[in-house]
């Protein structure tokens, strides 16, 4: 365990994808890819590197909106970069299928301007601004997906406008790591200016196995020479890889990055950064990732983003997110606590894989029990509500209106390849249509489902081993839904009733 005067990695254990940060006066603050859910473009804050709040979101909603009206798990916002210049917070990211946005704010409480499209195109990705102090000058660099545009392992350049409102360039290929011995996949790009050099810090080698390289020149669009910072080695921390460096107002020097874990996702590591006789970064312990270190020599704090929620006046946490943009309805104002949602009519209503509507929250990296209690206030059968665990593949238990009128507490999943659920195990009667629901998360992800229907906790189907999307670690999610068919009203007609869930709670194990 770590004391008082160290810390342990991961700093943020849960899929904080993509991180970076920037330091605003004595406050840092974070922000991490969202992809298709909504609110996007998480903020964090913190005052000494290690301890994090969840402030809330940059980005209201995803645009063009009918584009992101249904879900798009690994789409949206990839790899944002935060800055701060002419005293506003900006975020660029890059959105794979439409091109590289920014938005930005006079400070983290906002308001946030709209999304701005800043350059136009397929595959581009992990934009990073530079407003150069020095000169005046501005410059953006970015990389390449291969699924869109057929290029890759290339950083592109430009001169950008002051206002960061469009580019002054055509773009210039900066380093093409084709040319770098054993160099793939060239990502993640975080553009700064020191010591006289351009510094790009940006990772390569793929999120699994890769690691963190360092480039730099005297002049903007190169050359630039490379060095790789930070690598596995003998530790266990496979694939360190793109994050920021930031300096405290006491001139020392950290960078944060994530580490792939499956099912959780991209969770963040904060290491040690020294500057070594040559000029080149050094990163952790001597290039290899640390497991616990002197903490910052910055003012202690505490605090870790909100997991658990009562929903006080039917409103739920910043820790929440749709897997789309919301429609209005989909939740129901009332004066007490607990979260009502609305049983939206889907023709999906067998797969929450394809449901706008599921509200979620990242699955936490270390061993827990997650626990919500539900009602289900539905006439129509297949009515249905639950707790989720969603990924490729998925699993739920929670409640539905059975055709014989009673509510059954069921217990339902989905393997990758399958286009439905399938009964994880035999439904049973809910009396009162109320269900005390838990989820057991214990190593590599595995779930255990168990349910209370007045008479206490029972287990429930097989061990589930969570799932992530290609780039999206594994949700926890709360849904409410009603099926269309000949026997039911077609999606668009007024939700089939309600369902509350109260008290939410994650607590280790």
């Amino acid at each position: 365990m770590s004391s008082s005067s160290t810390y342990r990695n991961p700093v943020l254990n849960a899929d904080w994808s993509d991180p970076d940060v920037v330091r605003v006066g004595d406050d840092f603050y974070l922000t991490a890819s969202s992809f298709g859910r909504a609110p996007g473009l998480p903020l964090l804050h913190s005052r000494n590197l290690v301890d994090w709040t969840l402030l809330g979101h940059a980005l209201d909603r995803l645009e063009p909106a009918e584009t992101f009206a249904a879900p798009r798990h690994d789409c949206g916002v990839w790899a944002p970069s935060i800055r701060h210049h002419d005293d506003r917070l900006w975020i660029f990211w890059g959105d794979p299928d439409q091109g590289i946005f920014q938005v930005n704010a006079p400070d983290a409480q906002g308001p946030w301007t709209r999304p701005h499209l800043v350059k136009a195109g397929k595959g581009l990705i992990d934009p990073c601004p530079l407003w150069d102090e020095e000169t005046g000058e501005a410059y953006l660099v970015h990389a390449w997906a291969r699924s869109r545009s057929g290029i890759k392992n290339r950083l592109t350049g430009h001169r950008m406008r002051p206002d960061g409102t469009g580019l002054l360039d055509d773009g210039k290929v900066i380093v093409d790591a084709d040319r770098i011995p054993g160099w793939f996949t060239l990502e993640g790009p975080k553009l700064y200016r020191h010591d006289g050099w351009f510094w790009i810090l940006a990772p390569a080698g793929s999120v699994e196995t890769g690691w963190q390289g360092a480039f730099r020149s005297r002049d903007f669009f190169g050359p630039y020479e490379e060095r790789i910072v930070l690598e596995q080695k003998d530790t266990d921390v496979n694939g360190p890889h793109q994050g920021g460096w930031v300096r405290t107002a006491a001139g020392e020097d950290w960078f944060l990055h994530f580490q792939q874990r499956g099912a959780y996702g991209r969770v963040v590591h904060l290491q040690p950064m020294r500057w070594d006789p040559d000029g080149w970064p050094v990163l952790g312990d001597d290039g290899a990732p640390v497991t616990e270190h002197r903490r910052p020599a910055l003012p202690p704090s505490a605090g870790t983003p909100a997991t658990d929620d009562d929903f006080p006046g039917g409103r739920f946490g910043p820790q929440w997110s749709w897997t789309a943009n919301p429609r209005g309805g989909w939740t129901v104002p009332h004066t007490g606590d607990g979260l009502r949602l609305a049983c939206v009519r889907s023709a999906d209503a067998h797969d929450p894989r394809r449901l706008p509507n599921v509200l979620t929250q990242r699955l936490p990296g270390t061993p827990c029990a997650v626990e919500v209690e539900l009602r289900l206030d539905s006439d129509e059968p297949g009515a249905r509500a639950g707790l989720v665990v969603l990924g490729d593949a998925f699993s739920w238990i929670g409640l539905q209106r059975g055709a014989d009128g009673a509510v059954h507490l069921v217990h339902r999943f989905g393997e990758t390849v399958a286009e439905a659920e399938r009964d994880a195990a035999h439904a049973r009667l809910a009396p009162g249509g109320r269900a005390r629901l838990r989820i057991e998360i214990g190593p590599h992800a595995r779930c255990r489902f168990h349910a209370d229907t007045g008479d206490g906790f029972r287990p429930s189907g097989q061990v589930f081993a969570a799932t992530p999307w290609r780039w999206v670690g594994a949700l926890l999610g709360l849904f409410a839904v009603a099926p269309t068919g000949e026997q039911a009203a077609p999606t668009g007609e007024p939700a089939a009733g309600t369902a509350d869930s109260t008290g939410f709670r994650i607590t280790a194990l």
